[in-house]
């Protein structure tokens, strides 16, 4: 069992190290967690507007895609 404990501990040296290394890590995780954090406060815009261009920007950065993303409301006809 200590042979996996020494195994994960150096992979986890190797993950804080590259983070260290990094000045720009910070403000990219720091992008996306403000991103996700917004588009998990406000409601999903509909479908046409103005806004709802602008959101889709910001759920590509807090990287909402697939079966992340909330549904849209329709637009009014």
């Amino acid at each position: 069992m200590e042979i996996f404990s020494n195994e994960i501990n150096n992979y986890m040296d190797i993950i804080l190290n590259f983070i260290s290394d990094k000045p720009w890590f910070g403000l990219v995780a720091a992008i996306i967690a403000g991103a996700a954090a917004f588009c998990a406060a406000t409601p999903t815009p509909k479908a046409g507007t103005w806004k709802s261009k602008v959101y889709k920007v910001v759920e590509f950065l807090a990287l909402n895609f697939g079966q992340a993303k909330k549904e849209a409301e329709p637009a009014d006809k």
